[in-house]
């Protein structure tokens, strides 16, 4: 068993054959995909896709590239949307939320005081209701660590598309964090992504696709979907650099998966 522990399915590149791609991934061994919102528009799309999909759940909060368009009063529409998802053993996280400091624009001024101001919210937010939180992490691994810091309430979840430092990498595993390895982590030259694939305990890793972005090796070129059904070649590659079996990365970071979104195991 495998889990897709971020997927954005509900994206446009899928609207010909989403649900023929979530039975694809299924008939592959991938039995949980989870899919993050990334802004208010998206909070019903995404979970009623969960309900669609074999082993679906789903996140709610506003993405950080998404901020720049939201309103204040989004906030409260997310609690809200929290709230009525409280029930719903599907709702696992809230996510995708963090910081992007690699879009110049955004990385300065009041464009980067509101992203912190909306992740703050929404760290408050998890801290709230004690859920895990699903975390953007570009270029601002020690501004994210630092809110972290202040929000002890929040129960750890998933450093998504990790690339930070070896250090960084401690800081999130020992608040409760595991770190999410996708395509980014099959290219010979990502010699950073892979120490991570090596030197972490399985215990603190998580596979992901974020399809349709971030595609594998194999598929890089221009056009070329990612997808949930990528993830079992994922896992080989991570398997190979741990010199283990891949039914053994299947099983720890399927564990993984289960403890840092424990909502995931109902």
């Amino acid at each position: 068993m495998l889990i897709d522990t971020h997927c954005h399915l509900d994206a446009a590149e899928f609207d010909a054959d989403r649900l023929g791609v979530a039975r694809r991934a299924a008939a592959a061994g991938v039995r949980g995909i989870v899919i993050p919102a990334v802004e208010r528009g998206n909070f019903a799309v995404v979970r009623g896709l969960a309900q669609q999909v074999e082993g679906g759940a789903y996140a709610l909060g506003i993405h950080p590239l998404y901020v720049s368009r939201a309103h204040d009063d989004d906030l409260g529409a997310l609690r809200e949307a929290v709230i009525d998802a409280l029930d719903d053993p599907r709702f696992v996280a809230i996510g995708e939320i963090g910081l992007d400091f690699f879009v110049p624009e955004l990385a300065a001024g009041e464009p980067r005081a509101r992203q912190e101001r909306f992740y703050d919210a929404q760290l408050a937010l998890a801290a709230e209701f004690g859920l895990p939180v699903l975390l953007h992490v570009r270029r601002s691994q020690d501004i994210l660590l630092k809110y972290l810091r202040r929000r002890p309430g929040v129960r750890g979840g998933i450093a998504h598309a990790f690339n930070g430092s070896a250090q960084q990498a401690r800081a999130f595993v020992e608040r409760g964090f595991a770190l999410g390895l996708g395509g980014a982590m099959t290219y010979p030259r990502a010699l950073q992504i892979r120490r991570h694939a090596t030197d972490v305990g399985l215990d603190s890793l998580v596979l992901e696709t974020d399809a349709p972005d971030i595609p594998p090796a194999w598929l890089y070129a221009p056009q070329r979907r990612n997808d949930p059904g990528q993830l079992p070649r994922i896992a080989q590659v991570l398997a190979e650099l741990r010199g283990v079996d891949a039914a053994e990365i299947a099983r720890a970071t399927t564990a993984a998966a289960h403890r840092v979104l424990p909502r995931l195991r109902t």
